[in-house]
């Protein structure tokens, strides 16, 4: 179900998902601004942070990444040998962040009861002379949400892209400082001022190994993770509760990095409150520059890679240390 364009709020057109699905009814609604994810429950339990649709997303929530996740140093980077310069959208930093779509109203290509297809064109312009056709298909699943990117390069030459996304994890109405945090990576990023990394390090014996679970009471993070652990092929990174309950995020092999962010100034309920961001990336923060995970794509080639967001009632399955 999909609201009128003319009555479209800031956020834009808002298309509403559901199905019945294994533990009650599955709900989300995706935003065009930014092809985002603004709300997002099964059986009545949020797993994401929602906000209201008349606002654009509080610190990127549930936003779209691309052509690249995370930050660019300086908003320049060099092709061939050439110096390209990105418009400096985080002037705190002088950086570049995630990417060129998040101020883009994508447009629908697909409308069903539970599932969308979202779409949006990068054309050339300074700092990144490509054209890009890309979208966003969601589709609803008996527990949580399947998200499924694809890229396609229409320029004359490959060009350089890598995709991310910036959810915020939830767990109903239990407090976020309640829950715990198990990310499944065996190494993290040391960075610079500028929130660059500049090392590599294995998480074993750091206040960033959290493999085990930490209690999110306890974390202020902006942290990149790299070597990913995988389970069936994928990823699997959890907030679960006391009671067993949890949200998982997974991705597949395609997303090698992850971002976690957890913010205690997140607004809420017209408050400020802890907040927990788990960003899927297919590449490393500053890719543009270090090419780690960066992918090139030929004239005429296309790339999908896949994640979601579920929701499970054991929460006992422990991931290996």
């Amino acid at each position: 179900m999909t609201g009128r364009r003319g009555d479209a709020p800031a956020s834009g057109e808002q298309h509403r998902l559901r199905r019945d699905g294994a533990h009650g009814e599955v709900q989300a609604t995706l935003t065009q601004l930014a092809a985002g994810i603004r709300q997002l429950s099964v059986g009545g339990i949020d797993l994401v942070e929602s906000y209201p649709e008349d606002r654009a997303a509080p610190m990127g929530a549930g936003i779209v990444l691309v052509p690249w996740p995370n930050r660019v140093r300086n908003a320049t980077w060099s092709l061939h040998g050439v110096a390209q310069q990105l418009d400096v959208t985080e002037p705190s930093l002088n950086n570049a962040t995630h990417g060129l779509l998040r101020n883009t109203g994508y447009r629908s290509t697909l409308v069903r009861d539970d599932e969308v297809i979202l779409a949006a064109e990068i054309f050339p312009r300074d700092g990144y002379p490509f054209r890009l056709d890309t979208s966003v298909h969601y589709v609803l699943a008996d527990d949580g949400l399947t998200v499924r990117h694809l890229l396609h390069n229409r320029s004359a030459d490959a060009a350089p892209v890598a995709v991310g996304a910036h959810p915020y994890l939830t767990l109903g109405d239990v407090p976020t400082r309640e829950l715990s945090l198990r990310i499944a990576a065996d190494r993290y990023f040391a960075v610079d001022d500028q929130l660059i990394p500049v090392a590599e390090y294995d998480v074993s014996g750091t206040a960033f190994d959290l493999r085990a679970g930490q209690p999110v009471a306890g974390l202020d993070m902006n942290v990149g993770y790299s070597q990913l652990r995988r389970d069936e092929g994928l990823s699997r990174h959890r907030l679960t509760a006391r009671d067993g309950r949890f949200v998982e995020l997974w991705a597949d092999a395609d997303f090698d990095f992850l971002q976690v962010y957890t913010p205690h100034d997140f607004p809420r309920g017209g408050g400020t409150g802890l907040a927990v961001a788990i960003e899927p990336m297919s590449a490393a923060a500053d890719a543009l520059n270090s090419g780690r995970g960066l992918r090139w794509l030929d004239p005429g080639e296309s790339w999908s890679l896949s994640w979601g967001i579920r929701y499970g009632r054991d929460g006992l399955q422990e991931l290996p240390v």
